[in-house]
């Protein structure tokens, strides 16, 4: 166990977690030349293309030091705050942590929000200052933002350049020095904590685990701890770039197990592997449970793909611990799922991967938070969903989710923050000074004001650095109203949102607007309006395409071309009354991402 390094790689969204990844498998050759690509561990092609870490990987790297060879397991973690669950199921993995920062940018939000979340686990932590070959890198003023986070000596920051590889070497004699081996009894019953899974479609779940105490080989009989259920371990292994299979894996190190399960819900991230025989007393205290932020419905584009769509969610939440979901029906779009996802960025991600890696297409409807309707018959109604909403005589009030809000943020974006919440309806508790330059922030806001833009705008008039987390309070009386959209007269079940009074008019006017460029132009007029009950409170006319029927009349009197205008719109009259208009996909998404 003394040979062994668990360590991962936090930093801020861009500031070159992957790349630093890939030059520490270069210098301990982990990977062949031919197998060596840029951001190597970033094996999705979503991932590549948007320049992001999505999913957290695990590899194995051998390095010899002074005589000996150490086993080094790296978990390379995203940066993006809609997936900050990965990292947080990362640390509770590890003994330490690189801390990565650019040198062009300092210190930002994610940096400090993960630095809290590996200091509560007591990771030994790791500074390094990446990027110090770009012209605009403030070497020093940069390290005295990492002293004053940290408390550590300058000398203690390792300034290097993961690009061309200058300064990397000294990081692994620093992580075989100061990151402590993991602790454990090995001859204890067998506890591991399991960080994450995937599935594979010809092999069933493959669960990744990191053993506390004890050790598991392969044909041991194994449950889980959480679920109950008891399998064979058919096949332990170490991750390197592929799964390696070996005979046992020992306390303190990092693998995979494969025991046939094929039912995706019986394996659950946070749970315990356990031998069946001799079990351990208790399950380790995993990592917080998972806060959705945002809620939409997804509905299968075919309706008879419902079975379909619930098994692909079920191996997709394997994939992805952070996406929770259950059965939900709607008049128009039929039976399909509400989903909880951490932010839009996760959203579109879900719905890109569902796309991508099962073929499933969906339609996702407009995200919004679950309200409680008091009737006035004295029931109380749960509401996720608009068109669950009763009729605007039986409701006697509606209360909506409230949540008290902390943002961290330089100073000097103090004042746009505040006007940020106060324009969300939020109530200024509290402020505090942590520095001389960082402010704290406590509001107590409504849930619905911050699934849509909330924490892009943020970000926006921040510059990035402010940080953002809440928790429910509880429930409070809301003003809200209905808003429905109609396409040709006809209410869009999947368009409908709850809304306050205050914003309805406005939001529905930019819906109209919005959709009016991105519904395609039918052989008929179709009207796009908003309207609240039988009030219409906004209209945008997307124009028909017209076919010249006079093009081959020439010369003659000028009623031969009226009678042939005349009987094409009789035409398109009728052609209105029973056409029925396409909205794409992207006209969905694109309500979620109505500038304010």
């Amino acid at each position: 166990m003394k040979h062994i390094r668990n360590f991962c790689i936090i930093a801020h969204i861009d500031h070159g977690k992957s790349t630093l990844a890939d030059r520490l498998l270069e210098l301990t050759r982990t990977l062949s030349d031919r197998d060596m690509e840029a951001q190597v561990l970033d094996d999705m092609d979503l991932e590549r293309e948007k320049g992001i870490t999505i999913k957290s990987h695990a590899i194995q790297m051998e390095y010899p030091y002074k005589g000996e060879t150490y086993r080094l397991n790296l978990i390379d973690t995203p940066g993006h705050v809609d997936f900050s669950y990965e990292v947080s199921r990362s640390i509770a993995s590890c003994e330490g942590a690189l801390l990565v920062v650019d040198a062009t940018q300092g210190v930002q939000a994610q940096t400090i929000s993960n630095l809290y979340m590996a200091i509560d686990h007591d990771l030994e932590i790791i500074p390094i200052l990446n990027k110090i070959d770009m012209e605009s890198a403030q070497v020093d003023v940069v390290t005295d933002e990492i002293c004053d986070l940290l408390g550590c000596a300058p000398e203690d920051v390792f300034k290097v350049s993961a690009r061309t590889g200058e300064g990397v070497a000294p990081i692994l004699d620093a992580i075989v020095e100061k990151i402590p081996a993991p602790s454990g009894d090995p001859d204890a019953p067998l506890q591991a904590l399991v960080f994450d899974s995937v599935f594979n479609p010809f092999r069933g779940v493959i669960a990744y685990f990191k053993i506390a105490n004890g050790s598991i080989r392969k044909g041991d009989k194994v449950k889980f701890f959480n679920t109950g259920m008891d399998y064979e371990a058919d096949e332990v292994g170490v991750l390197k770039l592929k799964l390696q299979p070996t005979a046992q894996i020992g306390c303190g190190d990092v693998g995979y197990i494969i025991s046939g399960i094929k039912n995706a819900a019986e394996v659950k991230v946070g749970d315990t592997i356990t031998h069946s025989e001799n079990p351990c007393a208790s399950a380790i205290a995993g990592f917080e449970e998972v806060k959705p932020m945002v809620f939409a419905g997804m509905y299968p584009v075919q309706a008879d793909k419902f079975e379909e769509l619930r098994s692909v969610l079920e191996k997709f939440q394997l994939n992805d611990a952070s996406f929770v979901y259950e059965p939900e029906s709607s008049l128009a779009l039929g039976s399909g799922f509400r989903c909880g996802f951490l932010g839009l960025l996760h959203l579109e991600i879900v719905q890109e991967r569902l796309f991508r890696e099962f073929d499933m297409d969906v339609i996702t409807t407009v995200p919004n938070v679950s309200y409680k309707v008091y009737t006035t018959q004295g029931e109380c109604l749960d509401v996720h969903n608009p068109s669950g909403l009763p009729a605007p005589t039986l409701i006697d009030h509606i209360e909506e989710p409230y949540i008290r809000a902390q943002i961290i943020s330089k100073s000097e974006f103090f004042g746009p923050i505040m006007k940020l919440c106060l324009d969300r309806r939020g109530t200024l508790i509290g402020q505090h000074y942590i520095t001389a330059d960082r402010v704290e922030l406590t509001y107590d806001m409504p849930l619905s004001e911050i699934v849509f833009d909330f924490y892009d705008k943020l970000k926006t008039i921040s510059k990035g650095y402010a940080s953002f987390d809440y928790h429910i309070t509880g429930f409070r009386p809301a003003k809200l109203v209905k808003l429905d959209i109609l396409l040709n007269g006809e209410p869009a079940d999947a368009l409908s949102t709850l809304i306050h009074e205050d914003n309805a008019y406005d939001f529905g006017r930019r819906m109209c607007v919005k959709l009016k460029e991105l519904i395609p132009r039918h052989q008929f007029d179709i009207p796009v309006q908003a309207a609240i009950g039988a009030k219409i409170i906004a209209r945008e006319t997307v124009k028909q395409v017209r076919k010249d029927v006079t093009a081959k009349c020439y010369g003659g009197d000028v009623t031969r071309k009226r009678k042939l205008l005349e009987k094409q719109k009789e035409g398109k009259k009728r052609m209105r009354q029973i056409g029925t208009v396409q909205v794409p996909q992207s006209a969905f998404m694109a309500v979620l991402k109505l500038d304010s």
